[in-house]
């Protein structure tokens, strides 16, 4: 499989199992009315707010008193200041010997003092939570407010020995009986609810928080949470043979350690993203090592889903543009359908047909050549939507649990940041998708954010998020071989038309208000 990422590989899952914001001080709050609608610019502008967090009641016993509690995990370089609390003990290295090896001790014990959440629990995040409780992180809340069906029963290897007597079951409390047998170290921990009953302050308990197989509008408003608790977040899933991995770190910070070259390596600006902060040497026998201390800036999903472009180093290569994958465009499409159309799944004529409206606006809206996004190709990917296969989920789990293990050691390279994985062709490249915004933490912050919010009034504490919306957790829909597939033949020149070169700013509402017309014209009441 060919990406982009300089970190190890994980082993396979019997080989011993190596996986491979602002302190601006005070906490704003959410408008209820703005992230109940999922609107995401009134909803960002909302959080600059500035009231503290009432606590949490689904946290139980987490000393949520106030916003001061939170403060110390807001630095967005890191993802603690706290000292960790569990040393690596001599049965620790016995048992963690081999991937002690490739990170060392101080990685390993950041790794064993992390608290994991893992939102939905279908086969993608099964392999997830099977390589992170194998590397010894030190706790994995399992959140999951569904029941198990017979469906789950075919990619989802830890209901294998529970087989139909586990349908009917909660998915998270099913899934963690033999999670916890892999590794009787980690604390396995089930959260039988909805994370659309859950507030902001819920995510703040947690170091790192991953989200898989869910609707868009909520993969935003997880994020728009981690991102007021200063957490890195990850969103995932799988269509069949197509997936996909997201990360926004915010502002992460970790070392690399090099020999030396006759080239002196200086603070600098390598990329628009990446930053090298700081750098010291020492001697070891007859070589210099340096340590690099690089700094990686990240943005939203919301951002990264739709509204960001590629970086000129595609846009101004043709040769690189006829390379990324079509599936990019078919993602972002799909992503959209789901928005507009109640988060259901294109399922007869004319929803494929709205489908391939979309997804050439978004090749074009990209700058990607029309013949890379074949009808043959829109055909594959519209057949595998909704299904699971264990040996996609095997490997965009892997990788990203690989990253996550990573990004807590702070010793690699973490995904930059999105990564969409084709397993027609075994590739899964890595796309630095950002907007022309200043990235990082600076993000938490909108212009006029003050007047944005007068429109509504800003409730203040820990609200609800999600409104009244019903669970949004992702449908479980079996593939459509059988559908008639005659309508992704609609050519470029059929679809909506896009703006001008120049109007970058505008592109995001252009393109909704032409798929909206779109739905009103072709898609079913």
């Amino acid at each position: 499989m060919h990406h982009q990422n300089d970190a190890v590989t994980i082993a396979d899952a019997d080989a011993a199992a190596l996986p491979s914001a602002q302190p601006n001080g005070s906490l704003p709050a959410f408008d209820q009315n703005m992230l109940g609608q999922a609107n995401p610019p009134q909803a960002m502008a909302a959080m600059m707010a500035g009231r503290p967090f009432i606590p949490d009641s689904s946290l139980g016993d987490v000393p949520m008193a106030d916003g001061t509690f939170v403060m110390p995990m807001m630095m967005p370089h890191s993802l603690s200041t706290e000292m960790p609390k569990n040393t690596v003990s001599a049965d620790d290295i016995a048992l963690y010997d081999r991937q002690i090896r490739l990170w060392g001790i101080a990685a390993q014990e950041k790794i064993q003092n992390a608290h994991i959440l893992l939102i939905t629990m279908r086969g993608l995040a099964h392999e997830i939570a099977k390589n992170l409780v194998l590397a010894g992180v030190g706790s994995i809340t399992l959140l999951d407010g569904s029941s198990v069906t017979e469906t789950d029963l075919g990619c989802q290897f830890f209901l294998s020995q529970g087989g139909e007597s586990l349908v009917g079951q909660n998915r998270a409390e099913a899934a963690s009986h033999a999670l916890g047998k892999l590794n009787p170290r980690v604390r396995v921990h089930v959260d039988p609810e909805s994370v659309t009953a859950k507030g902001p302050s819920y995510f703040a308990a947690y170091d790192v928080v991953i989200a898989t197989d869910l609707d868009p509008g909520t993969f935003n408003i997880i994020n728009t949470a981690t991102r007021i608790n200063g957490r890195p977040f990850y969103a995932a899933g799988t269509h069949g043979m197509y997936g996909f991995i997201f990360s926004d770190l915010i502002e992460h910070d970790y070392i690399i350690s090099r020999e030396a070259s006759n080239v002196f390596t200086t603070p600098k600006r390598e990329s628009r993203t990446r930053s090298i902060i700081d750098v010291k040497t020492k001697q070891d026998g007859g070589k210099i090592i340096e340590s690099v201390t690089k700094r990686e800036l990240y943005s939203t999903w919301f951002l990264a889903s739709d509204v960001a472009v590629l970086p000129p180093e595609y846009t101004s290569s043709k040769r690189r543009l006829k390379s990324v994958t079509p599936a990019l465009s078919c993602l972002r499409a799909l992503w959209e359908f789901k928005q507009l159309q109640g988060n259901r799944l294109p399922s007869n004529r004319e929803d494929l047909k709205l489908f391939t409206q979309i997804a050439t606006q978004k090749h074009k809206a990209l700058s990607l050549p029309s013949e890379t996004l074949r009808p043959e190709f829109l055909r594959s990917f519209l057949q595998n939507l909704g299904s699971e296969i264990a040996p996609v989920t095997a490997i965009l789990g892997g990788q990203l649990a690989q990253d996550v293990i990573n990004v807590l050691g702070q010793s690699q390279q973490p995904i930059q940041n999105m990564v969409i994985f084709d397993g027609n062709k075994m590739e899964a490249p890595v796309y630095p998708l950002h907007p022309e915004l200043e990235l990082g933490a600076s993000l938490l912050s909108v212009p006029n954010a003050n007047s944005a919010a007068a429109g509504d009034p800003v409730i203040p504490g820990d609200v609800h998020m999600f409104g009244a919306a019903e669970n949004t957790a992702y449908p479980v829909v079996a593939p459509m071989h059988n559908v008639d597939m005659a309508v992704v033949n609609v050519k470029a020149q059929d679809a909506p038309a896009q703006p001008a070169d120049g109007q970058n700013n505008d592109k995001a509402d252009t393109e909704k208000e032409t798929s909206n017309e779109a739905s009103k014209q072709g898609a079913p009441a």
